[in-house]
């Protein structure tokens, strides 16, 4: 018989025995099946957050920032510098009108669904230009807010995650109600986090005068943000900086989603280390029942690396078991689960789902099959080591 065929044959007479030995067996699918479980969905998470925040971005447009400011929060524009900016080249036009809007961004506190405590929500004051600018923005219930009055519209993350964002009622912001009229999509992005207002009446209620935080802009195209960057940052009269806006919020999202897969490959090394252990247990106990079976096969010419082999091809297929138990158990508990986190330079809550890619379960596989290979590895060079003589004494 090859040496092929020979691991083959060990191969199905192991696991024709696996249900005789099921409560060890399932002690290293379990344990497989929880590390991979936990660090799929972590970087589901970190995917979801990631994917989130750099689809905001488009190429054709740019954000105009103070210089030096790495964030909307941080940033801070006049609006006679806006007048300047008009001016520029390369800028689209809307009805023979520049497409640039000045925007506020700012932070409320409201209460998450669930909880009693505050958490930091974005506010956005906007102008008409900024719905232009983005035609991917879309009521989709109730209606756009009246300028220079206190209606406010809510993205549909910020709507499932907060208390009180329903259409029709009222919200306290700086000592005063603002009525939510609208609920909007921005095709998923980062925006469906936010409470978007009226620019002026903004500026009135926090005192921001003839100010905003940032001005976003329309391109003629993808190549025109060089004119734009030569013209405002060549001007000695403005101190300002310009980004392409896919790039902008590629640089927000990196911060947090990096933390969140250290974390999830940290707590997955951990427990995967666990699970080594409990592989290794269970392999020697399955070593040690089957020496007469070993002992045997060797007696009648099967060569000690099949035997090797045939044991770790076991130990591979209970960890690829576990391995897509944890996957399958992370994708049908958190694919699509919608939760909200601290994001990055704007310090507020940014609505996310968890997101289960295949490149995820293929890191969670390769985890299950790198602890079936450590933890089968030792029994498996054991038992192909294993004295003929003595395993048959076993008889």
């Amino acid at each position: 018989m090859s040496w092929l065929n020979q691991i083959i044959a060990v191969t199905n007479m192991n696991l024709r025995t696996v249900l005789d030995r099921s409560g060890s067996s399932l002690v290293v699918v379990i344990g497989i099946a929880g590390s991979v479980a936990v660090m799929v969905s972590l970087l589901a998470m970190a995917q979801g957050l990631n994917s989130t925040i750099a689809s905001t971005g488009e190429d054709d447009r740019a954000l105009i920032l103070r210089e030096g400011s790495d964030s909307e929060l941080s940033s801070g524009i006049s609006i006679q510098d806006i007048n300047i900016i008009e001016n520029s080249p390369g800028i689209l036009e809307f009805d023979e009108e520049p497409m640039v809007a000045a925007e506020i961004f700012t932070i409320i506190d409201l209460k998450k669904k669930g909880t009693e405590e505050t958490s930091n929500l974005p506010l956005r004051g906007v102008e008409e230009m900024s719905f232009k600018i983005r035609p991917e923005f879309e009521i989709i219930e109730g209606v756009n807010f009246q300028p220079g009055t206190g209606q406010v519209i809510v993205g549909k993350g910020a709507a499932d995650q907060y208390q009180g964002l329903e259409v029709g009622n009222e919200i306290d912001i700086r000592n005063s109600k603002w009525k939510v009229v609208g609920i909007f999509s921005t095709q998923g992005d980062v925006h469906e986090s936010e409470v978007w207002a009226d620019l002026t009446y903004t500026q009135g209620a926090f005192r921001r005068g003839a100010s905003a935080s940032v001005a976003i802009v329309r391109l003629e195209n993808n190549e025109s943000l060089d004119q734009l960057g030569i013209f405002v940052e060549n001007d000695p009269r403005l101190k300002l900086k310009v980004e392409r806006e896919s790039d902008f919020f590629n640089s927000q999202s990196s911060g947090a989603s990096s933390v969140i897969n250290a974390f999830g490959y940290t707590v997955a090394v951990i427990m995967a280390i666990g699970a080594l252990f409990a592989a290794l247990n269970t392999m020697y106990s399955a070593v040690s029942t089957r020496l007469v079976e070993i002992g045997t096969l060797r007696a009648i010419g099967f060569q000690g690396s099949s035997v090797l082999f045939a044991l770790m091809l076991e130990s591979m297929i209970l960890a690829l078991f576990g391995g897509l138990l944890g996957s399958g158990l992370a994708y049908l508990v958190f694919n699509g689960y919608t939760v909200s986190t601290l994001a990055g330079g704007s310090f507020s809550q940014t609505s996310f789902a968890f997101a289960v890619t295949g490149d995820i379960i293929r890191q969670g596989l390769i985890l299950a099959l790198v602890v079936g290979t450590f933890g089968g590895i030792l029994p498996a060079w054991k038992a192909s080591k294993q004295d003929i003589t003595e395993a048959l004494r076993s008889i």
